[in-house]
């Protein structure tokens, strides 16, 4: 293949430049949906600008505020409170080798006749 022929670009991922979308925007089309005529940015107050079907206007934030507290994630929760999760899982194990340990220990030392009582089902 012939350099020469070749675009520079050839290879490289293609960059574009996209408008940035502003959240605003979703702010208004989660309210009122379909019923929008049109939209525009009140730069000056950071805010979009909504004209709605009856004529009404509605209006949203371009920003979101810092203090905004977001719903938990799994990963937020298992991050904030690992160590109480770790003793919950450690004491679930602990709990099912000794069940079973106990399990074991009575099969093998118990007399047949309490092994068959505690494993009889009464159909009543």
């Amino acid at each position: 293949m012939d350099t020469d022929d070749s675009t520079p670009s050839e290879g490289l991922p293609l960059i574009t430049l996209q408008r940035r979308q502003l959240v605003g925007h979703d702010i208004l089309l989660a309210r009122h949906g379909n019923h929008i005529s049109s939209m525009r940015v009140d730069r000056s107050n950071d805010r979009v600008v909504a004209l709605l079907d009856d004529g009404s206007l509605d209006s949203a934030p371009n920003l979101i505020t810092p203090g905004l507290q977001l719903p938990a994630t799994v990963r937020s929760v298992l991050r904030e409170d690992w160590k109480l999760l770790s003793a919950w899982a450690g004491m679930a194990a602990l709990m099912g080798v000794l069940m079973t340990g106990a399990a074991v220990a009575l099969g093998a030392t118990a007399d047949p006749a309490i092994i068959d009582a505690l494993t009889a089902y009464n159909a009543y």
